[in-house]
C-alpha cells in the first residue's frame, strides 16, 4: 500500500498541473491514469490539431494564394501522411516532457484504471489485470471528458468519426459532413478543406460558432463561403447511415429534410463527462443530472477531501481552465493562498481560419444585462502586419462599459488573434481600461496595434479609422 498527502485521477492538462503545484507546495503526490500523459489535449487534442493547421496553411497558401505570393507550381504534390506524422512528433515530445515533470517534481505515476473505493482510497488496474491500492488524505478527479455521440449512431472510426479517429488518420476523405460547429467541427473543416476535402458542415443552431459573438459567426461563415467551405445552419441532423461509398446523413431544417453523402461524418457536437465507474455515486458524491461533478469555488465536492477539476466538472471545458482549476485546487488542498477563478472572463480560442479569440460578454449579453454598451472596432484591413502577412479580413471588437470605461468583453477574428488576448484579460482582471490601453504604446507594425486602435475607437478618437 501506498499513502500519500494527494492523488490525482487523470494526467491531463488539469491533472499533471495540479500535481506539479501539490508537489511544489510540499504535499506527497502520486497521478493516475489508464492511457497516457498529457491526456486527450497533448496527445490527440489541442497540440496535434495546431500542427495540422500549420500545415493546412501552407496548403492552402500553396494551392489558392501563390500567384499573389509568386509562387508557381508544375505539380504542386500534398502529402497528408507527412503531416499526420509531424502532428504525433509534436505530441510525443510533449508528453515525454510531461514525464519528464513528474520525475523532476517526484510525483509517482500510476498507468492504470482508478476507483475511489474510499474517501481515502484509490484502487488502480493496470492494463494486466494487477490490482494495487493508494491511499491519501484528498483527492483530485480531473478523468475530463468524451465525445458526445448522435442518439443511435455507433462511431465505427472509418466512416463515422470523432476527433480521435479523424486526428490520427494519414488518409483524407474526398468529401466530408462535419456535425457541430464548435472549436473542433470548424478546426477540422479549415483543415481538410485546406487539402482539397469538399466540407459541409451542418449545425443546429441559427448560426455557426453560435456560442460566439454574433458578428464573429457572420465573419467566420463569409470566409468559409471563400474558402467553399458549405455550411448547413438550423438543421437537425435525423440519422447517419453508413453506405458501400460513405455516409449518408439525414437532415431536417425549416425546409424539410435533405440527404447529404460524403466518404466521411465527423461528429462533433459536445462532451459527456467521464465521471462513470469512478465509484462517485457510491460515496455520494453530488452530480448534476448530466454526470458533470458538482463543486465549490475550491474545487471541492460535498464529500470531504473529494475534489475535480477540468471538464469533468463542466464549468468551462478548455485545457488551460483545468489548468487554472488544477493549481486551484492544489493550493486549497495546500492551504496555500489562492485566488477565485471567474469562468466567464475566461479566454477562448478557436484556430480555425480566420482564428477566433474571445472572452467575457458579448454585445448582445451585455445590453440584455443593462450596461449601457460602448464599442471599439479595428478592422485588420487598416492594420500593416495583417496586410504584409496577406491577412486582411477580420477585427478587433472590444464590448465595454460606457459609464465605467470596464471592459466586459472582446471578440476577435482575424490573423493569430489567439496571441492577443492575454493583453485584453489582463487588462480586464487588472481593471485597466480602454483609455490606459490606447496610452500604453503598441509597437509597429504588429497584429496588437489592432487592439491599441480598437481602444482609442472605444475612447471616441479613433486614430486610424
Amino acid at each position: 500500500m501506498n499513502t500519500y498527502d494527494l492523488i490525482v485521477i487523470g494526467a491531463g492538462p488539469g491533472g499533471y498541473v495540479s500535481a506539479i503545484r501539490a508537489a511544489q507546495l510540499g504535499l506527497k503526490t502520486a497521478i493516475v491514469d489508464k492511457r497516457w500523459l498529457g491526456g486527450v489535449c497533448l496527445n490527440v487534442g489541442c497540440i496535434p490539431s495546431k500542427s495540422l493547421l500549420k500545415n493546412a496553411e501552407i496548403a492552402h497558401t500553396l494551392r489558392h494564394r501563390g500567384k499573389e505570393f509568386g509562387f508557381a507550381f508544375e505539380n504542386l504534390q500534398l502529402d497528408y501522411a507527412v503531416a499526420v506524422k509531424r502532428s504525433r512528433k509534436a505530441s510525443d515530445r510533449l508528453t515525454k516532457g510531461v514525464g519528464f515533470l513528474m520525475r523532476k517534481n517526484k510525483i509517482e505515476v500510476h498507468m492504470g484504471a482508478a476507483k475511489i473505493t474510499a474517501r481515502d482510497t484509490v484502487l488502480v488496474t493496470d492494463a494486466e489485470g494487477k490490482h494495487s491500492e493508494l491511499k491519501a488524505a484528498n483527492i483530485i478527479v480531473a478523468t475530463g471528458a468524451s465525445p458526445a455521440m448522435i442518439p443511435g449512431v455507433q462511431e465505427d472510426g472509418e466512416k463515422i468519426l470523432t476527433y480521435e479517429a479523424a486526428i490520427l488518420q494519414e488518409k483524407l476523405p474526398k468529401s466530408a459532413v462535419i456535425i457541430g460547429s464548435g472549436a473542433i467541427g470548424v478546426e477540422f473543416a479549415t483543415i481538410w478543406n485546406a487539402y482539397g476535402v469538399d466540407v459541409t458542415v451542418v449545425e443546429m443552431l441559427p448560426r455557426i460558432v453560435p456560442l460566439e459573438d454574433e458578428e464573429i459567426s457572420k465573419e467566420l461563415a463569409k470566409a468559409f463561403r471563400k474558402r467553399g467551405v458549405k455550411t448547413l445552419t438550423g438543421h437537425r441532423v435525423e440519422s447517419i447511415t453508413p453506405t458501400e461509398e460513405g455516409v449518408q446523413v439525414l437532415v431536417s431544417g425549416e425546409g424539410g429534410q435533405q440527404t447529404l453523402e460524403a466518404e466521411q461524418a465527423l461528429v462533433a457536437i459536445g462532451f459527456k463527462p467521464n465521471s462513470g465507474g469512478l465509484g462517485l455515486e457510491e460515496l455520494g458524491v453530488s452530480l448534476d443530472r448530466r454526470g458533470f461533478i458538482q463543486i465549490d469555488e475550491r474545487m471541492a465536492t460535498n464529500v470531504p477531501g473529494i475534489w475535480a477539476i477540468g471538464d469533468v466538472t463542466g464549468k468551462l471545458m478548455l485545457a488551460h481552465v483545468a489548468s487554472a482549476q488544477g493549481i486551484v485546487a492544489a493550493e486549497n488542498i495546500a492551504g496555500a493562498e489562492t485566488i477565485t477563478l471567474n469562468y466567464e472572463m475566461m479566454p477562448r480560442a478557436t484556430y480555425c481560419h480566420p482564428q477566433i479569440a474571445s472572452f467575457g460578454l458579448t454585445e448582445a449579453q451585455a445590453r440584455e444585462r443593462g450596461y449601457e454598451v460602448k464599442i471599439g472596432r479595428f478592422p485588420f484591413q487598416a492594420n500593416g502586419k495583417a496586410l504584409g502577412l496577406g491577412e486582411g479580413s477580420g477585427w478587433a471588437k472590444i464590448v465595454t462599459d460606457a459609464r465605467y470605461g470596464e471592459i466586459l468583453g472582446a471578440h476577435l477574428i482575424g490573423p493569430e488573434v489567439t496571441e492577443l488576448l492575454p493583453e485584453l484579460t489582463l487588462a480586464q482582471m487588472m481593471e485597466i481600461t480602454t483609455a490606459e490601453i490606447a496610452r500604453n504604446v503598441h509597437a509597429h507594425p504588429t497584429l496588437s496595434e489592432a487592439l491599441m486602435e480598437a481602444a482609442h475607437d472605444a475612447e471616441g478618437h479613433a486614430i486610424h479609422l
